[in-house]
């Protein structure tokens, strides 16, 4: 397929998952599911190429049916691929053979859009670090595409999630020094508690402790052989360790409530991170009254939905942050107005802050060995951070959105316990600046997130001239900005 302009990305991404659908699978007797794939080649001169997995023969990668069958002979510098599956990172697949990552840096391709990460944990994220070592620009499809693929592959990724590697061995790429083994810490160093925890909700059939159940924490990249004894890699010591912060100090996740009074009242969780957001949740909730809202129904769903809210938070800063940042551990602090979540490490490269700000970032792990374990047993929602979740459940409970900022070295994320918050958090001076007219209106807004002049009339009360003038006011404070030119303009919260 070709075609002579320069179309956009987006184009070329949706165009990717078309040719996906054209994916012949492998006929198998192991019941083993072939991911469906599309591959699209943008060229500098403006040809456009495409392959899907199996097109020419049976089991060939896209990417390899596309740079070799293809384009064996042609010279594809500065070229584009998108591809809708993580390519294979080095030694993923059997020697001689290369993996789709080696070839696409040997093609010298300087940009690459990848659809999905391979879910399986000995895989993800490796094709896209070795694309990122090797001086190319990676990027990630919209988020709405990604979920189409993900749903055509509704096999391939339960599988993917489910399987284990075909050995033991160390790949070439690693993602975090944490995948080697942790100082001089044994089996004997991790919880009895934290791994029965994961068995029994993760539904694994097999005993804690048998050789089964070790091989399995093997192959998940939570343990590696040392001279023939399986020890405790960073990621298990994170996870399972009874004393993980002895090996690694960064660890854990410290938390303080700032009462109305003026007291504070702190709590360290430094024992196995799988149990951690049960425990922090738990004692919250025996701390803490619920939010305060005007109806009874209204207060129930506002506190259920904070505390959901949370629960995806607290799991994010602990999958989701850079271990590699030794001076800096997770924190939760709780104030009457807001919980504020402090996870060190910016967004994971090619992830944006303003992306995350939105709450539309691509799905990525920065920790795919921790996410899956947290997503087994149900305390991940999704690889996109949670962050829709968030959104969504502060939407539903009427409370204002949810805020993303960068602190070097910490993503905050501060979450507000009320409608009144909104105003709360705000500068001094921003606070002052507001009438008592736009409150109620800076805080419908808050919780609405976008509105029309006519929309916030309606919601307020008032005329149109009346909104338009509260409206432009919170825009002079620089609390919402303008999308549009035309009547039907709409008003967003910064």
């Amino acid at each position: 397929m070709r075609q002579k302009r320069t179309p956009s990305d987006r184009e070329m991404m949706e165009l990717a998952v078309r040719v996906m659908r054209d994916s012949v699978p492998e006929p198998r007797g192991d019941g083993k599911a072939s991911p469906k794939v599309g591959a699209v080649l943008l060229k500098p001169d403006g040809t456009v190429e495409t392959a899907s997995r199996g097109e020419l023969r049976q089991g060939d990668h896209a990417e390899y049916t596309l740079l070799e069958r293809k384009n064996r002979g042609s010279k594809l510098d500065g070229s584009i691929l998108y591809a809708t599956l993580e390519p294979c990172a080095p030694n993923a697949r059997s020697f001689p053979k290369l993996g789709c990552a080696e070839r696409i840096v040997l093609a010298r391709i300087t940009e690459v859009w990848v659809g999905i990460e391979d879910p399986d944990p000995t895989v993800d994220r490796k094709g896209i670090k070795h694309l990122q070592d090797n001086g190319i620009d990676v990027h990630m499809f919209d988020r709405d595409l990604q979920e189409m693929i993900s749903d055509e592959n509704t096999a391939f990724m339960a599988q993917a999630m489910a399987r284990a590697s075909a050995d033991d061995g160390q790949r070439e790429v690693t993602l975090s020094p944490l995948e080697e083994a942790a100082g001089s810490v044994d089996l004997s160093d991790l919880s009895d508690e934290a791994l029965q925890a994961f068995c029994t909700r993760a539904d694994i059939a097999h005993a804690v402790g048998s050789s089964e159940f070790v091989r399995r924490l093997a192959h998940m990249g939570l343990l590696t052989q040392d001279r023939g004894t399986y020890r405790p890699t960073g990621f298990g010591v994170v996870l399972f360790g009874r004393e993980p912060r002895v090996t690694m100090p960064q660890t854990g996740l410290l938390a303080t409530i700032r009462y109305d009074d003026g007291t504070e009242e702190p709590m360290a969780f430094e024992g196995p991170q799988v149990l951690a957001p049960e425990a922090i949740l738990g004692w919250l909730r025996a701390k803490l009254p619920n939010p305060t809202v005007r109806s009874e129904a209204r207060r129930r769903e506002s506190n259920a939905a904070v505390f959901e809210i949370l629960r995806e938070a607290v799991v994010n800063a602990l999958v989701h942050r850079d271990y590699g940042i030794l001076g800096a551990k997770c924190q939760l602090t709780i104030t009457p107005n807001e919980f504020v979540v402090r996870s060190p490490g910016s967004p994971v490269p090619p992830i944006t802050l303003q992306q995350m700000q939105a709450f539309g970032a691509p799905m990525l792990s920065r920790n795919p060995v921790l996410h899956y374990v947290f997503a087994q047993m149900d305390l991940a929602e999704e690889r996109g951070l949670g962050l829709r979740s968030i959104a969504k459940c502060a939407e539903q409970a009427g409370l204002p959105r949810p805020r993303y900022e960068f602190d070097a070295p910490y993503l905050v994320l501060t979450v507000f316990r009320s409608r009144a918050a909104a105003t709360a958090s705000l500068p001094d001076d921003a606070q002052a600046a507001l009438s008592e007219s736009m409150r109620p209106g800076w805080e419908w807004l808050s919780s609405n997130v976008r509105a029309t002049s006519t929309q916030y009339a309606e919601a307020m009360g008032v005329d149109q001239r009346t909104a338009r003038r509260h409206l432009e006011a919170l825009m002079a404070l620089g609390l919402v900005t303008k999308v549009g030119k035309t009547r039907g303009a709409r008003y967003e919260v910064r």
